[in-house]
This record gives C-alpha cells, structure tokens and sequence, in this order.
C-alpha cells in the first residue's frame, strides 16, 4: 500500500506540477504554488527505497538481497537517465507544463498496474520455503522505536556514507547537463545524450554491485564481505571522476565520467539491504534514515556546486565530489554488522 500510495500520488503531483505551469501566470504564486506542490510530493515519495528495501527483504533470500536491491534502484536510476533525452525532447515539443502531465499520467497508471498484481509477502505456499534461506532481520534493538535507531551508531555511519552517495548523485542529476552544454559548449542535443550516459552505466552496474556483494558475503564472511563493494566502488568512483575532470575531449571525458558512475552504482544494493537489518523489526524505518541523509546531505550539491565554481572554478566544483565520496567510503569501516554466513575456511 505504501508502494501504491507513493506510485499515484507522485504521478498526481507531477500532472499537477504541469498543471499549474498552464493555469498560473504570476511568477510569485508559481514559485508558491510549485513549494506546495512539490513538497508535499518529497512527502509522499519517501517509502519509494524504504518500502522497496523491506519488500525485497520479505521476498529475497538472504544470499540475493544486495542484488535485487541493486535491480530496483537501477531501475530507478534508468528512468533519471531518460529524462535528458526524453523529457527533453517532450519539453521542446509540448513545454514544460505538458511534459509534467504525460509524465505524471503515465506513473500514475503504471503505479496502479503494479499496485493491482503485487503482494507484501509471496503466497501461503513458498512461505514455508523461503522462510529456510532467510534469517530473522533483528540485528538493530527496535524497543525503544525511533529513539533506538537513532542511537545505533552503525545506522548513523551508514546514513552519512549515504549522503555521500547522495552528494555524488545529485551533483550529476542536477549540474553535468550545464556543465556539458554551458561551459563546456558541447552543443544541446549532444549534452543530454552525455549527460544520459553516466547514468545509464550506473543503473546497469548497480546489479552488477549488488551480485558482486553478495558473492563477496559468501565468500568472506557477512561483517567483512557486504563492505567490500560499497567501500571498493566509491573510493574508484573518487578516482574516475578525476580521471574525467583531466580530459577535454567529450568522448574521454564521457567515459571516465560513466565508469565514475557505475563505480558508485556498485554500492547502492548494499546500503539498502544493510539499513533494513540494522533497523530488525524496522528495517522500513531505518531505510527511512539512511534516505534522508542522502537526499537531505545530497540537496547541498546544488547549493554549494555552483558557489565553489565560482571561487575555483568549475573543475573543482564537481571534483569535490569526489572528496565526499571519499570521505563516505571510510565511514563504513566502523559499521558492525551481525555475522550469518559462516566464516570461510581457513587452512
């Protein structure tokens, strides 16, 4: 129901986002009636990661969960890829206003499709089978709700290598177009097909992350091995990034900037899977957390990105990025996490 809910009700904002482009004309009640719209929009949105994170965790097996988190958020990321290009060429066609309300009817239609075949937990039947491959999710003490996550400080290390990822991301959703076409001058067309680009690198590595992790699991241990893609991933994502920055030509440029991005892609499935067992019986709420650092932490990339621009110029506007992504991979390394698949052998 959360899904659903999150499904119809962002589809509804964004028809309305567009609606409002149609019937307002004052620049002022614009501006008002877009922080309406679209707060309350950020609000009804929040369960997209922590309800997905606990539903793969009610249908996955223990030793697929990074993956199939990896699969979602991919999915996710794929569909910001296509808003260059797509949203793009629907906004030089209809306007903005008109691209909003076929954006939004579509997920307001797909969200009901989607909210009509699914289930919280697979049939009656496979319960009994699943049940075998997975482990009960009560790392984190949840008795003193809210307050005891809060205190977990292995979910607040996780929150704040997440908003480094958060950083990272955002500073592509929101400036590499720009960069592409207005400093760089690559042309319209051609910088939001390059700015489609790292995305969809990092939508197809986020699975890839995801079965990396879990392979690493099996193989060193639950403490040790769930850390080695999401730290490995976003230390060469700092490195990549920088590799970009000292190109000029676009399609070098273009290619270090996408591996930058499927490096990272490579640590999402884990931060999820990790949030849902340190919250145990609140594993949704705990996704919550770790989402609000990475959108709270990420919505300073384009605050502070054009400010840093202007005092040292662009390359280091988007190159401490990489310092953040940096400093969020070594936050995971005080992160405890619960042992479940024996130790490997040693000899």
């Amino acid at each position: 129901m959360a899904l659903l809910v999150m499904a119809v009700g962002s589809g509804t904002f964004a028809a309305a986002t567009g609606l409002l482009g149609l019937t307002i004309m004052s620049a002022n009640a614009l501006l008002l009636g877009l922080l309406i719209v679209r707060g309350v929009m950020g609000l009804i949105t929040t369960p997209l990661h922590p309800a997905s994170a606990q539903s793969i965790s009610n249908w996955v097996g223990e030793t697929d969960r990074a993956r199939a988190n990896g699969l979602v958020t991919g999915a996710a990321v794929l569909g910001m890829a296509f808003t260059y290009p797509l949203c793009g060429k629907l906004i030089d066609l209809f306007d903005w206003p008109v691209s909003f309300l076929i954006a939004g009817t579509a997920t307001i239609l797909l969200g009901l499709v989607w909210g009509f075949s699914a289930s919280d937990r697979p049939a009656q039947q496979n319960s009994a089978t699943l049940a075998k491959s997975q482990p009960s999710l009560t790392v984190g003490d949840t008795r003193g709700g809210w307050k005891s996550l809060l205190r977990n400080p292995s979910l607040i290390w996780l929150t704040l290598a997440y908003s480094a990822v958060g950083y990272f991301q955002y500073l592509f959703f929101y400036w590499i177009q720009y960069y592409f076409e207005s400093i760089l001058k690559f042309g319209k067309e051609e910088s939001r097909w390059y700015s489609a680009i790292p995305l969809l690198a990092m939508a197809a590595c986020m699975p890839l992350g995801g079965w990396v992790s879990d392979q690493m699991e099996q193989r060193y241990g639950h403490a040790i091995g769930r850390k080695i893609a999401p730290v490995g991933g976003m230390l060469l994502s700092a490195a990549l990034l920088g590799l970009g920055l000292m190109t000029v030509k676009p399609a070098p440029m273009v290619f270090w900037f996408a591996l930058a991005m499927g490096a990272l892609g490579t640590a999402e499935g884990a931060f999820w899977l990790t949030a849902v067992e340190l919250g145990g019986k609140r594993g949704g709420s705990a996704a919550a957390i770790i989402n609000m650092g990475g959108n709270g932490i990420g919505l300073l990339a384009p605050l502070f990105t054009p400010i840093i621009s202007r005092y040292l110029g662009w390359k280091w506007g988007i190159g401490i990025g990489g310092l953040v992504c940096i400093a969020g991979g070594l936050c995971w390394w005080p992160i405890r996490l619960r042992q479940v698949f024996p130790q490997p052998a040693t000899t």
